[in-house]
């Protein structure tokens, strides 16, 4: 164990997971290993998907039982709510490969216990700076590229990382651990490995043909030719070296040095193997980009729901200011007594007029003068309300309203404004975790490399993918489009993590993954705890669906069956959930804390979507 400063206590991390070094990560082949299913269980791997934990002591909630388990060990041994989340964050990156990792970048909230202040960081991905604006124009044909396969797989796609930055951030700024101590836990499973589930393999052999692309892609997650099996043991120890050396020499050795040339080097110049078929077009990204990234430190969007507070992040994300300003209009109807299926209906309408003015008004705030008081206002949220028919749907897409002028009173004229759908690019993946320490602390965290799997170009040697995340840009560009290509720009993202404080206390944490449908997930889940009266395992199991402004609202099957006769007489069109990348018919993979009296805390996880999660308690009760 090393020695720790005096802002550490010695005992946060057990000798277990201190900073010596297994004897095979010190001589790491340079491949994952996989180890036949028969051994799966040895050495204690935990595996178990447990969706609810309820106690005291602190709780933590991912998609993945590793990950769970070391924020939990974290917890237990004296680390805060944190430094669990960074090594949950970093142990997703081990398991959850095609959703998270150091490629990528995300959106970090904080509760601070001690000060009662919410407090974020914005670690999302940003545009090199030599990015021109006509980067997603095929120069062959003077076309867009096709989305897919030709933008998601390529260099063109890769923005400047900012998950390891975001780290480094917070542990500096709240955790007490330092950075290689929280990372250890993560090197740990990529040593030994993890046991491969049915939603790894699945997502292994949806991007094939994607990974076959790319050498070392190819001979990390498609070793001997096929996905890893159900049941058998992924080793990363490419991934364990990079994690070990980032701990121990800090963020220049990701964003300065070789692994930052070699980095910029992988986007301009994409490794690709001599049969594969997809173009691969190249990228912009520079060593200048990665050594000049830094995080934003900032405040979180607040609004007040019916005698809560609800925090979220503020632009460049746009989940803060459209589940806030959803919430706003909604809470001038008594959803909780008007019945499920007019509840459902407002829920439905409020979401399609917040995301009417998302397109329209939210982009990076560096960039775009983003009118976040006006959005979250209460007048302006009054006025939006007035285009709700409790007796039938608007016609859809519909304009954004006018937030230069606006006084909260109804016009009596009838509003029928429609505009063209905005246009939707941000993939289903990304992953979430929630995490409460003993003395109140909280951390609600969302993590991305875009859609599942990235890029799909892992960095040779290193064992991690890289983004795609600038496709959450336009693809194509228009001087009034606030989320336009720009240089150094970042893109918009719908990443939501959301605290909802009672009295100044917290109430519920909870965020998701899933593309632009996290701000309906996320929104949904507090409509079903707050106002329909479900219990939070309630509010997080119960099926989903999206309205983002378009002519159709995406749901799941089972909301389609329960409530789509009643809601399609009153003029919504139901389409079944699914997208262009799996055949899964779900939306968003959630995860939450409710936090109770006496400090009892509900920890809940997705039941089944996306192969069901880990929710796991300091001290069960």
């Amino acid at each position: 164990m090393p020695h720790l400063t005096s802002r550490r206590l010695a005992s946060v991390v057990p000798a277990t997971c201190g900073l010596a070094l297994a004897a095979g990560l010190l001589v790491a082949p340079s491949t994952a290993q996989a180890e036949a299913p028969s051994a799966a269980a040895e050495r204690g791997r935990p595996t178990a998907k447990i969706p609810t934990a309820v106690g005291k002591g602190g709780a933590i909630s991912t998609v993945d039982p590793e990950a769970s388990a070391a924020g939990l060990k974290v917890l237990r041994h004296g680390g805060n709510a944190v430094d669990a989340a960074v090594a949950a964050a970093a142990t997703l990156g081990v398991t959850e490969p095609y959703s998270a990792g150091i490629g990528g970048g995300g959106y970090f909230v904080y509760y601070d216990a001690r000060t009662g202040k919410v407090r974020t960081i914005d670690g999302r991905e940003t545009a090199p700076r030599t990015m021109p604006q006509d980067a997603f124009i095929d120069p062959a044909t003077g076309k867009p590229y096709p989305f897919t396969p030709d933008l998601v797989t390529s260099g063109v796609s890769v923005g400047t990382p900012g998950t390891a930055a975001t780290w480094d951030r917070a542990l500096a700024k709240w955790g007490t651990l330092s950075l290689g101590e929280a990372l250890q836990p993560a090197i740990d499973v990529a040593t030994r490995g993890f046991v491969v589930d049915e939603t790894f393999r699945q997502q292994t052999l949806d991007n094939e043909v994607r990974f076959r692309a790319f050498k070392a892609t190819r001979k990390l997650f498609l070793r001997g030719g096929d996905a890893p099996a159900v049941g058998s043991v992924f080793r990363n120890p490419q991934l364990a070296r990079t994690y070990t050396r980032l701990g121990s020499r800090g963020l220049p050795y990701f964003y300065r040095g070789k692994l930052a040339a070699l980095i910029a080097d992988v986007v301009r110049h994409p490794r690709t193997t001599s049969t594969t078929t997809l173009p691969v077009p190249p990228g912009h990204l520079t060593r200048k980009d990665l050594r000049t990234y830094s995080v934003r430190d900032q405040r979180a969007t607040k609004i007040h729901y019916r005698g809560y507070t609800v925090h979220g992040m503020a632009p460049s994300s746009s989940g803060g200011t459209t589940v806030g300003e959803a919430l706003n209009i909604l809470e001038r109807y008594p959803l909780g007594t008007v019945g499920t299926t007019a509840a459902l209906h407002h829920y439905l309408e409020a979401s399609a007029l917040a995301f009417a003015d998302r397109g329209t008004y939210v982009g990076d705030p560096a960039y775009v003068d983003v009118p976040t008081r006006d959005l979250l206002s209460d007048t302006f949220a009054a006025e939006r309300a007035c285009r709700i028919d409790p007796t039938k749907a608007m016609p859809k897409p519909t304009a954004a309203g006018d937030v230069t002028s606006y006084d909260g009173v109804c016009s009596t004229a009838t509003a029928t404004a429609k505009a063209d759908a905005d246009a939707d690019t941000e993939n289903i993946s990304t992953t979430n975790l929630t995490v409460a320490d003993k003395w109140g602390n909280v951390v609600e965290y969302t993590l991305t490399i875009e859609q599942t799997g990235g890029s799909g170009q892992v960095v040779p040697r290193h064992g991690f993918l890289l983004n795609n995340e600038l496709t959450d840009f336009s693809t194509t560009y228009v001087e009034t489009d606030p989320n336009r290509i720009q240089p150094g720009k970042r893109p918009r993202s719908s990443m939501s993590p959301t605290i909802v404080l009672k009295h100044g206390k917290p109430f519920l944490a909870l965020g998701s993954p899933g593309g632009s449908t996290i701000i309906t997930t996320v929104l949904q889940m507090i409509v079903n705890r707050i106002d329909l009266g479900m219990d939070v395992e309630q509010a997080i199991a119960a099926p989903r669906a999206t309205q983002r402004n378009t002519a159709s609202t995406t749901a799941e099957p089972e909301f389609i069956t329960a409530y789509g006769p009643a809601l399609t007489a009153l003029g919504h069109k139901l389409v079944p959930a699914g997208d262009a990348f799996t055949s899964a018919a779900e939306i968003g993979a959630a995860t939450a804390i409710e936090f109770g009296r006496g400090g009892l805390l509900t920890a809940v996880s997705e039941p089944t979507r996306r192969g069901g999660g880990a929710a796991r308690v300091v001290d069960k009760r």
